[in-house]
């Protein structure tokens, strides 16, 4: 039987990398830049939503675009390198590809910055598509016809129904599986260590 092949879409910041170190160095660099007080220990706690959102909770509205233009810029320098792939993320990726499919990754990170990173931890999807969270993440993966989304925020989940993807969730973020569940996550998993073998579970099933 033949088995179409899949387009599974993985999200990035804590579901293929742990980018806590980096992004945690970086707000405090940004602090000192700035002269304002960032809570980095905190704000990494909360990975996911767009920068956008933790700014705001440090700066006044109007400086939100320069001081996220001013992130962005000291970002590569900083972060990248700080940033290790998280267990099974190449193996889930090849887990994907192994099967014939595609693997790309939907993230609301800033599209250059996503890539380096990936290109850093040699790490090669089929597309990156940055800039969209949450119900955003569903323009992407309908475009490129994926039939699942892989992350680790309810705003992954989120994206996945929106797009009319099978939502698979890992615990490895900042949303317990109790909350992804709740979500409505179809699979939650407790990292992409587990990915392979429920993915060659799922493509029989499927076909």
């Amino acid at each position: 039987m033949a088995h179409m092949a899949i387009t599974v879409g993985f999200d990035l910041d804590m579901t293929l990398i742990d980018s806590r170190p980096g992004i945690r160095a970086c707000y405090q660099a940004l602090a000192e830049r700035t002269g304002t007080y960032i809570d980095a220990d905190l704000a990494v706690t909360r990975l996911g939503p767009p920068l956008a959102e933790e700014l705001i909770n440090w700066f006044p509205a109007e400086e939100i675009p320069a001081v996220a233009d001013l992130y962005r810029e000291m970002y590569p320098t900083i972060a990248i390198t700080a940033t290790s792939a998280l267990p099974g993320a190449r193996e889930a990726i090849e887990a994907v590809r192994e099967a014939g499919g595609r693997a790309i990754v939907v993230t609301a990170k800033y599209e250059p910055n996503a890539k380096l990173h990936l290109a850093h931890l040699g790490i090669e999807p089929d597309a990156v598509i940055g800039d969209l969270w949450a119900e955003q993440k569903a323009e992407a993966l309908r475009e490129h016809d994926a039939g699942v989304y892989v992350g680790d925020h309810v705003g992954d989940v989120r994206g996945a129904r929106t797009a009319g993807s099978l939502s698979v969730a890992v615990a490895t973020g900042p949303c317990p599986a109790e909350e992804l569940r709740a979500a409505g996550a179809d699979v939650v998993l407790t990292g992409l260590t587990e990915f392979p073998g429920w993915f060659s579970d799922y493509r029989p099933a499927r076909a």
